[in-house]
């Protein structure tokens, strides 16, 4: 089994972090917040003061964060994670975030002889502990290859997409898809709805028919009722929607059904709902159609 490190203990990172635990790795974790990490602590993994503390400890070093800036917080400085690597060493960036920034960044750690790989997945910390999580990988491949064996041990299966930034670009464009075809579904409902047939009706029956992909029949249910815990909140989706429109600017890409999109969960999180699952969407709808909620 090998030491590994990990940097970012939000839902996603913890639920990782358990899975490598279980496999056997010995973890060695920060997080900004350490009170976010006791149950980790209580299950064997080894705390670190700092994410350049988790890099000097380790060879391979995972981060899960929320964005561009908290990726740039984590990395850089006398405290972050660059300042930590060397040659041979590996940081796996897991994390949804603009490809500029990962370029930028695996830049800056070449200069240290290390490599950064652009990991992001595709699922929730659902999905991350039925061991279902499949990731996309940009960076060198020697490198992926290198740490596949423990990415293994959190999910099923590692794709390779291209240089630095191309896994990033790849995983915006995956993301924009769940919300869009949500919104129809919602919509959908809210159209039978309004035509007399119970919502608990139309539902069952759109999500039993062709219409329903597996990320419906996941989240479609949540226009009845929302997960306690969101699986993807509001403010989260709102930053994917942005990085997808402004490649779309940069590339000349017409997303017309992303920016709509964007802007029902703009409202959503005007509304008071940003730390809800994203779903809210529906409330939103129902809302803008006379529905209750």
């Amino acid at each position: 089994m090998t030491t590994v490190g990990f940097v970012g203990l939000g839902a996603m990172g913890t639920a990782m972090v358990e899975r490598l635990l279980d496999a056997g790795h010995t973890v060695i974790g920060h997080n900004r917040t350490k009170s976010k990490a006791e149950g980790l602590l209580a299950a064997g993994m080894q705390w670190a003061g700092s994410p350049r503390a988790v890099a000097e400890a380790v060879d391979i070093t995972l981060s899960m964060i929320a964005n561009d800036k908290a990726l740039q917080a984590i990395t850089t400085g006398p405290a972050g994670i660059l300042a930590g690597l060397g040659p041979g060493k590996v940081h796996v960036s897991i994390s949804t975030v603009s490809p500029t920034i990962v370029r930028e960044l695996a830049a800056q750690t070449a200069e240290k002889g290390a490599q950064m790989l652009d990991v992001p997945v595709s699922g929730s910390p659902v999905t991350i502990r039925q061991g279902k999580l499949t990731f996309m990988a940009g960076g060198d491949e020697a490198a992926l290859e290198q740490v596949k064996p423990i990415l293994l041990d959190i999910g099923q299966r590692v794709t390779y997409i291209g240089p630095s930034g191309s896994a990033s670009v790849l995983k915006i464009a995956v993301n924009i898809n769940v919300p869009v075809q949500l919104l129809g579904l919602f919509e959908a409902v809210i159209l039978a709805e309004k035509n007399g047939i119970p919502r608990e009706l139309a539902l069952e029956v759109m999500l039993n028919s062709a219409i329903a992909s597996p990320a419906m029949q996941y989240r479609g249910p949540f226009a009845l009722k929302l997960p306690e815990e969101p699986l993807f909140d509001v403010t989260a989706m709102l930053k994917d929607l942005k990085l997808a429109l402004e490649l779309g600017r940069d590339a000349d890409v017409s997303l017309p059904t992303t920016a709509v999109t964007e802007q029902i969960i703009l409202a959503a999180k005007a509304m008071g709902f940003a730390a809800e699952d994203f779903a809210v969407a529906f409330k939103v709808l129902a809302r803008l159609s006379g529905l209750d909620e």
